[in-house]
């Protein structure tokens, strides 16, 4: 059953086209990713659905219907930086909060989903990126919201405080809700979502599964050799390869078959690496490699 549709998103600022007849549907329970380089649009997409700003056309329906003055109470958004005050302690600002909606969520259960018992009693500037995560997760689940949007949740956390935000994220979907996320980190996109769809210069370019992104545009695995093991037996092996400084990169589709041919040539494979395509290969391929500002 699908939760969200957007059919037809246009928005225009003066002269520039943000967003360009975007639609995609959601469907209830999934993790729906929405990827792109710099200024492609998906926070603009973001920001019209979630009834921040208005779209120049295009429709938006909510459990099939057009979105009602109760939208913003039944969604729940974590912004990639919010303020919050520094002198309210962690529950403080949870019970503020709590008293903004009138069917809010237990604060004992939230206080454990989201781990905060250690750091209840914590003033708000005293926390670290991953606690201040973790509270803004808890923030966006406190009026039992349906549909959840998540503004690059782990930007600039460490490894640990990364992977234990993904655990929660995949509770909250073991719990039956609704994500749609924005995030630069395609391990992060390749990890929780069920769906993602590439926007670039306003336009989705590409949407499935991570896996049918993967086989669809980049099925091919990658062979790293170094230069002195390798580069006498490339003349006449006739396999597509590039060198980068002191490696040799071979790309196959049949790495069983590949890796033979160089056994049979006699290549020492010591220092090999075989690495799949994932979806950072997807993302560059579709978007290119030029810095974007």
């Amino acid at each position: 059953m699908q939760i969200l549709e957007v059919i037809d998103l246009v928005k225009v600022f003066k002269d520039v086209s943000a967003v360009n007849q975007v639609s995609f549907s959601v469907n209830e329970g999934s993790c729906f990713g929405l990827l792109g380089p710099n200024g492609a649009g998906k926070t603009t997409t973001m920001e019209i659905i979630e009834d921040i700003i208005p779209a120049t056309s295009g429709t938006i329906l909510y459990q099939g219907k057009p979105r009602s003055t109760s939208f913003r109470e039944e969604i729940g958004i974590q912004f990639q930086r919010t303020s919050l005050l520094n002198f309210l302690s962690v529950k403080e600002t949870l019970i503020c909060y709590q008293n903004l909606y009138r069917n809010p969520l237990d604060i004992e259960w939230l206080i454990e989903r989201c781990d905060l018992s250690q750091i209840i009693d914590r003033k708000n500037n005293q926390l670290s990126g991953g606690q201040q995560q973790r509270l803004m997760l808890a923030l966006a689940l406190i009026n039992q919201p349906k549909l959840i949007f998540l503004d690059e949740p782990s930007t600039g956390l460490d490894p640990q405080s990364r992977h234990y935000l993904w655990a929660i994220v995949e509770e909250i979907k073991r719990d039956g809700k609704t994500i749609i996320m924005t995030t630069h980190s395609m391990e992060e996109a390749e990890f929780l979502c069920d769906t993602i769809a590439i926007m670039d210069q306003g336009y989705i370019i590409a949407e499935g599964s991570p896996a049918q992104l993967i086989s669809t545009y980049c099925n091919t695995n990658t062979i790293t050799l170094p230069n002195e093991t390798i580069t006498d037996h490339l003349a006449f092996m006739n396999l597509p390869y590039t060198q980068h400084g002191t490696t040799v990169s071979i790309k196959s589709q049949h790495v069983d078959e590949t890796l033979s041919r160089l056994i049979s040539s006699g290549t020492d494979l010591t220092d090999m690496t075989v690495r799949s395509a994932n979806l950072e290969d997807v993302f560059l391929y579709l978007t290119g490699k030029k810095l974007r500002d």
